[in-house]
């Protein structure tokens, strides 16, 4: 309750601070991070070329900023999967490395480093389970049918068979399992119910999300927005949104607002604040290798940074990309 009073003064601030806020058309990228509007509408338009599933929105007429174009007022890109809730992304110490560890600083720990070969070696167990299964289960045919023949030739009658076919027993094509299958698992349906249900309570249903990125023009950096929907397609309310939020920025760097272009309930948004001197630290770094960071790129590398705060929303397609 407190929070979201301290939010809402913040909020009414910083919409009297933005009003007030000239419109930024010398850049300042290099000195201090933060981008001008046409600047944006560039990094926009490279985003786009690069990443189709980003296009650009016009949103609301009566929400037009005149210091944008009007058919360019915001980026968005729709039905981005999130398959599982932040808390199911458990520390283990083995998927961790130092990054950059000659950096003074001491570098930065990569929490996932490692994450694709622990996936790769659950696969290869369950693919060895599967086989195994496979195996026992074909060993266990080969005895039904070997005691079947064995049955079969203590019978002095000749078998009958239609009758075989009525109950099921007799298949044109031995090497088709169909029938045989059907017959276990109707034999057993108690079994294949629990099994169903315990199926369906181990998967974990895929949510969807809509991201905007607009130009925030009191802190003149991009500002993404979140909109999320559960696998029904139904909107997910505030405290199911962070859920897919990292515990260490829901409610403070992650916090409900209006959308400056959208009519509608407020949406969660990524806060600005500190965009530009992150932004301002990665040119640096990039000019310390000797290379040259240029403005166009900002909102790429900016999707790349924010992925923090949201890491199960899998928005960014540019893992490849270099600069």
């Amino acid at each position: 309750m407190v929070d979201d009073m301290v939010n809402s003064f913040k909020r009414s601030a910083l919409g009297i601070g933005e009003f007030f806020t000239p419109v930024l058309k010398q850049s300042k990228f290099r000195e201090t991070g933060v981008i001008t509007p046409l600047e944006f509408v560039a990094a926009g338009d490279f985003l786009v070329h690069h990443c189709p599933t980003w296009q650009w929105s016009s949103g609301e007429e009566s929400k037009i900023k005149n210091y944008l174009p009007r058919d360019k007022q915001f980026l968005i890109t729709k039905n981005v999967p999130c398959y599982k809730r932040c808390k199911h992304m458990e520390h283990r110490d083995n998927l961790e490395k130092i990054v950059d560890e000659q950096n003074g600083d001491g570098g930065w720990v990569d929490t996932h480093h490692y994450a694709d070969s622990t996936q790769t070696e659950s696969r290869e167990y369950v693919a060895d389970m599967q086989n195994s299964t496979a195996t026992n289960t074909a060993m266990s045919s080969n005895k039904h049918i070997e005691k079947q023949e064995d049955d079969d030739d203590d019978d002095d009658d000749a078998a009958d068979m239609e009758e075989f076919e009525r109950e099921g027993l007799f298949d044109n094509d031995p090497l088709e399992a169909p029938t045989t299958t059907k017959s276990i698992i109707s034999t057993h349906p108690s079994t294949t119910t629990a099994q169903d249900d315990s199926l369906v309570q181990n998967t974990l249903q895929t949510r969807t999300y809509d991201l905007n990125i607009t130009y925030d023009k009191y802190y003149q950096t991009p500002r993404l927005w979140l909109n999320g929907y559960d696998e029904y397609h139904k909107p997910l309310n505030v405290e199911q949104m962070y859920e897919d939020i990292s515990q260490d920025h829901a409610k403070k760097t992650v916090t409900m607002e209006q959308h400056p272009n959208l009519p509608g309930p407020p949406m969660a948004s990524i806060h600005p604040c500190r965009h530009a001197d992150v932004m301002k630290k990665l040119i640096q770094m990039v000019a310390e290798s000797g290379n040259e960071l240029e403005v166009h790129m900002y909102i790429m590398i900016f999707l790349k940074f924010v992925q923090a705060v949201i890491p199960t929303v899998e928005y960014d397609y540019t893992r490849q990309f270099t600069f």
